[in-house]
């Protein structure tokens, strides 16, 4: 009788066969990432919050909205697979990524939005600059360089298209709204500076 074993880890494991057997890699089957943007009040720019893992878009959306926006006030999200994320190479000191962005050239087929993310900073997250139409995500990034740029040192450039996002619905946006009573969830609740300056004192 073959024991069925109900650990994963162990369910992954290949079955042992003849010396002389040979078949396909079996695919991976962890959960795909998707990047998520946070809008931290209305008006300001979406940044780059972190990654979640998920199945599938609709689930990595709401997995984003329960991990990432817990802790503190948040008045919107998008999410979006990884795989459609476009990365521009990586610069430092006074050197702007956009100078090492070439022209995409003349426009192959229909133009469709990518939105636009800026590095104004090494070791800070990506923030949001803006929407631009164009046929590849080259073409994007140097379309954002001559209309998003507005003379900022940039280090690194993300594009993905517009289409791939799920994006925050207007009857969605109240899931967001903090509630009065919460708000000893907030680390300015616990008053640590406060605390830690009548400690100092007595001392």
């Amino acid at each position: 009788m073959k024991v069925v074993s109900l650990d994963p880890r162990v369910n992954r494991l290949p079955e042992i066969s003849g010396i002389d057997s040979i078949s396909r890699k079996a695919p991976l089957d962890q959960f795909g990432t998707y990047e998520v943007f946070v809008q931290p009040k209305e008006g300001k720019p979406f940044q780059h919050e972190g990654i979640v893992h998920a199945p599938n878009l609709e689930l990595a959306f709401l997995l984003a909205k329960e991990t990432l926006t817990r802790r503190f006030m948040c008045s919107s999200i998008f999410v979006t697979d990884t795989r459609n994320v476009f990365v521009s190479p990586t610069t430092e000191n006074d050197q702007n990524v956009y100078d090492l962005i070439p022209s995409a050239g003349p426009a192959q087929g229909n133009a469709r939005p990518y939105e636009i993310f800026h590095l104004f900073k090494r070791g800070k997250q990506h923030v949001h600059a803006g929407q631009v139409a164009a046929t590849s995500p080259q073409e994007a990034m140097w379309i954002g360089g001559q209309s998003l740029r507005a003379g900022k040192m940039i280090y690194n450039v993300w594009a993905a298209p517009t289409d791939t996002f799920r994006f925050t619905r207007d009857e969605e946006r109240d899931l967001w709204l903090t509630l009065p009573e919460k708000k000893f969830r907030d680390a300015a609740a616990y008053k640590a500076g406060d605390k830690l300056k009548t400690f100092l004192e007595k001392k």
